[in-house]
């Protein structure tokens, strides 16, 4: 296997060159499952875990590696075993909270050139979930692109396309139905040797289809939607780093029925450019975009010019993020008594001993 096919490149060299002179070993993580790893490198795919040290060091769930990375490892000689010494740095990585009432990042996906943020075109379509798929995909350093999918059975395709490409802010739409065969050579742009692409999207959009044609094979078992509600099934279980024939390296996801926010201000900014373009000429500086008198976006809105459930949705976005963050702070002031009182006890020990 040559780590240039799939994703390796000068950036990842550069953070190695450090650990290759030690004997190390680099691979990418292809699957993860209970804090053991498999791992692609040069030579096999290894199951690995972590060291000791490691886990020690590691300070949050955020340190841990995560489908995508690149990682240090010491090989054991004729076991197609190894151990995890570092996570070299990442260029990319998409994360949201983690599920459950711990303020936690989860990385769905690390180093990930483009992601395929995938909907399907039936009653599941839900423009405010794209809106905080596209703020976390910005927020992540990768590229968007949205991929609507089963368009042969959906009888609006211009006037929905046109409602997504409204919120998308020149982010590129792109409708496909893979069954048909129809719209698919609008994704080969992007499907580059070396690069990784990334499929998001809730269960039942049409993924696991999509892998099983770009893979040529029935990789993925496919189920059917409800059709009492039109929700989707899950087909994939788990993240996994499949290389397709030109050789790029798709991570599928399972289908994330709960998208909550994590660190996404920047996100924010390039997800809702044409309300902040807009604030800007509202007549007080600290406007609410309520009942203020000058309020630019609220005239616009008055005018037909901008859709008000996209205000509302920008305001529910930027409050989730503002309890984020005070939710962050808090826990951060937590660790840190945490650690000072740790610190405390190895000091009073070293004192007893002497």
């Amino acid at each position: 296997m040559n780590l240039q096919s799939f994703g390796y490149n000068d950036f990842f060299e550069k953070a190695f060159e450090q650990y290759k002179e030690l004997g190390y070993t680099v691979g990418r993580i292809a699957l993860e499952h209970k804090r053991m790893y498999r791992v692609w490198t040069e030579e096999d795919e290894l199951l690995c875990e972590v060291s000791g040290k490691f886990s020690f060091i590691a300070a949050s769930r955020d340190d841990y590696p995560a489908v995508g990375d690149w990682v240090v490892i010491k090989t054991r000689e004729g076991e197609n075993r190894g151990t995890i010494h570092a996570v070299l740095p990442r260029k990319s990585k998409f994360s949201r909270k983690a599920a459950g009432t711990n303020t936690e990042e989860q990385i769905v996906a690390a180093n990930v050139d483009t992601i395929f943020l995938v909907n399907s075109l039936n009653d599941d379509l839900n423009l405010r979930r794209i809106e905080r798929y596209l703020l976390l995909s910005w927020e992540s350093g990768a590229n968007p692109v949205i991929v609507l999918t089963k368009a042969d059975l959906c009888s609006e395709l211009e006037a929905k396309v046109a409602e997504v490409e409204a919120i998308a802010m020149g982010v590129p739409v792109i409708s496909v139905s893979v069954l048909g065969e129809g719209g698919l050579d609008g994704l080969q742009p992007f499907l580059l040797p070396g690069k990784t692409i990334a499929l998001l999207g809730s269960s039942g959009v049409g993924k696991s289809t999509m892998t099983n044609y770009l893979l040529g094979d029935e990789k993925q078992k496919v189920q059917t939607i409800r059709e009492d509600d039109a929700k989707g099934r899950h087909t994939t279980t788990h993240r996994e780093l499949i290389l397709l024939p030109q050789g790029t390296v798709l991570i599928d996801t399972p289908g994330m029925r709960e998208l909550q926010l994590w660190d996404s201000d920047n996100g924010l900014a390039e997800s809702f450019t044409d309300i902040e373009a807009l604030a800007d000429e509202c007549k007080f500086r600290d406007c609410g975009h309520d009942n203020e008198p000058g309020c630019a976006i609220i005239q616009a809105i008055e005018n037909g010019l901008f859709d008000k459930n996209r205000l509302t949705s920008y305001k529910k976005l930027q409050r989730e993020l503002a309890y984020l963050e005070r939710k962050q702070d808090k826990r951060a002031q937590t660790e840190e008594k945490k650690r000072w009182k740790n610190i405390s006890v190895e000091m009073k020990q070293k004192y007893k001993k002497v």
